[in-house]
């Protein structure tokens, strides 16, 4: 087993949150997805993003607004939101003491011919 440590983890600055990759772990450089942890500070937002990746993301501290094509939906502390690809988001941070901290796991979609439709279910 092996333990990841957001606290002693390298972390990078994208404008003023904090990002800290999981590719700086060499066990995890084969995985099918990526992950990180990113720090945003109180009252403050990540910069608009949009990818072509699905991005499944867990508030692990503090609670999140998140933005999604101009309509803002709040993922409280423990809760999760998933990110089609290609949703451009924004999240927000409108705690006025305490840092969010979201981890994150995204990965490309599959081929079209590999995926569920609504009327495969």
């Amino acid at each position: 087993m092996q333990v990841f440590d957001y606290s002693t983890a390298h972390k990078s600055l994208v404008e003023s949150v904090e990002v800290a990759r999981f590719e700086q772990y060499p066990a995890t450089l084969g995985f099918p997805f990526k992950a990180m942890w990113y720090c945003i500070p109180p009252q403050d937002n990540s910069p608009p993003d949009r990818h072509p990746e699905y991005e499944f993301s867990i508030a692990v501290r503090g609670s999140a607004t998140v933005d999604v094509n101009g309509v803002r939906t709040v993922v409280d502390q423990g809760s999760a939101f998933l990110l089609d690809s290609s949703e451009g988001h924004t999240v927000y941070n409108t705690s006025p003491d305490e840092a969010l901290l979201i981890f994150s796991v995204y990965w490309m979609p599959a081929t079209n011919s590999n995926r569920c439709s609504n009327d495969d279910r």
